[in-house]
């Protein structure tokens, strides 16, 4: 959101200095980056809980991510369709699968990380990712 605000304000700023054409692509840029970088780039995220059961079920891996991460957004684009085949857990919107991932890495909140079998992965090669996918 504070990026399509700031897109906004510098679009005004080109328009009011009479650069209606640098108003628009300005405005173009921070809107595509402010939907790269938000939530809605992503895959529906689940609970870490319900992640655990799908998983457990479906044998497919549990990436931990956030918002704004841009290791995480290019473990999302690198996936392409088979991001669907994954798990995603928002660790800001879930306290369990942000304690995970401290767990994981030793304290912080290193994102991505990827639960496969039980086993992380902190930020892991996309490639690598896709030929574990079930």
């Amino acid at each position: 959101m504070v990026l399509a605000v700031s897109g906004l304000v510098v679009a005004a700023r080109q328009i009011a200095g009479g650069s209606p054409g640098a108003a628009a692509v300005w405005s173009l840029a921070f809107l595509l980056l402010a939907g790269a970088l938000s939530p809605w780039a992503f895959p529906a995220s689940v609970t870490d809980a319900e992640a655990r059961r799908r998983s457990a079920a479906d044998g497919r891996p549990i990436v931990y991510w956030r918002p704004g991460c841009r290791y995480c957004l290019r473990l999302r684009i690198r996936l392409g369709r088979d991001a669907r085949r994954v798990h995603w857990v928002d660790i800001w919107r879930d306290p369990d699968g942000a304690a995970a991932v401290r767990a994981a890495t030793g304290g912080d909140e290193t994102v991505p990380t990827v639960l496969l079998a039980g086993v992380p992965h902190v930020n892991p090669d996309p490639a690598w990712l896709r030929r574990q996918l079930p």
